[in-house]
């Protein structure tokens, strides 16, 4: 079988380049996957590309499959779709998922790999990484039948928690953000749209996603006593201000964090998670999550992309990544 392969890798901080790679031979256990696509998750890719990782986080920041250190040189990435070519006969043939970087073909251990449904295209598939957080999220927030709900900002994860919250029963959510052109993928995904300062208030439950002081003080704003915000948001080593000296006690408001690299024993002590991403993948048969994806390039053109991603140029979700070998 074809050894050889290519990967993005971050040369420098803002300077991507493709390096061959030579791929080990699979042991036992192992499998070969092929790479279909792979997504560019904006947030947090975008953050290593500029080499912006405190060097507190370094640990806490590392992919699964990640070669070399931050801030660089540094291979990086977490959304992979592929075929697997060799491994057991349970899985030749397969199309499966895996956090891995931007590579053509890879080798890695077969419980590093979940299957994709058959009723999931594998170009929707990339999706599976931020659904995953989404899941993880609202198994946090624990939302109730007819309650109120605003989604804060509306990157990746907050439009993939939004869509799923559009299929609670009862559940009336709306998405704000401070960007217009977000009403349309509102819209797409079944929920309403406001700027923050339309935004609807006496909300029993906020999930805050914007990664914005401002962002976290209308959350607080918006809510009704004894309501919860749930905060997703990931701010590096930056301090924030918030009001809690005002209404914050009288109105026995919740602040509560949620963390997507850990199942929370004390809400989910069944789920592991396996369960939490075989979950997101059955949840990426609604085809209306496809709006979460808002651009594709050629895996070639990545050293030329990922600098107009960073740099906000080129706007985006999840920017998908077509491989040599894609269909």
């Amino acid at each position: 079988m074809n050894r050889s392969a290519q990967a993005f890798w971050l040369a420098r901080p803002g300077e991507g380049e493709i390096r061959p790679v030579t791929l080990a031979e699979p042991q036992v256990g192992e499998v070969v996957v092929r790479a279909l696509y792979s997504g560019v998750s904006r947030g947090t890719e975008t953050l290593v590309f500029r080499g912006g990782v405190p060097e507190s986080q370094h640990t806490t920041m590392r992919a699964p499959f990640q070669e070399g250190d931050f801030p660089a040189p540094v291979k990086y990435g977490y959304l992979s779709v592929g075929t697997v070519e060799e491994g057991p006969d349970t899985l030749v043939g397969r199309t499966v998922f895996c956090l891995y970087p931007h590579q053509t073909r890879y080798v890695v251990p077969a419980a590093a790999v979940t299957p994709v449904p058959k009723s999931v295209p594998a170009a929707r598939a990339v999706l599976a990484g931020t659904v995953e957080t989404a899941v993880n999220a609202l198994w946090d927030a624990a939302p109730l039948i007819g309650d109120r709900i605003t989604v804060i900002g509306g990157g990746m994860v907050g439009c993939s928690v939004a869509a799923l919250l559009a299929r609670f029963p009862g559940v009336r959510v709306q998405l704000v953000d401070a960007d217009p052109a977000r009403a349309a993928t509102a819209a797409a995904l079944g929920v309403d749209f406001a700027a923050p300062e339309d935004a609807l208030g006496d909300r029993d439950l906020v999930v805050h996603a914007s990664a914005t002081e401002a962002g976290l003080t209308r959350a607080l704003e918006l809510l009704t006593p004894e309501g919860t915000v749930l905060e997703l948001s990931w701010y590096g080593d930056r301090r924030i201000a918030l009001p809690l000296g005002e209404a914050f006690h009288s109105r026995r408001l919740v602040l509560r964090g949620s963390q997507v690299g850990t199942v929370s024993p004390a809400r989910r002590a069944s789920r592991s998670y396996a369960d939490r991403l075989a979950l997101a993948l059955d949840l990426l048969t609604d085809p209306a999550l496809d709006a979460l994806i808002t651009g594709e390039c050629a895996f070639a053109e990545l050293p030329v992309v990922m600098p107009l991603l960073a740099s906000g140029r080129l706007p985006a979700l999840c920017h998908r990544v077509r491989h040599p070998e894609a269909p």
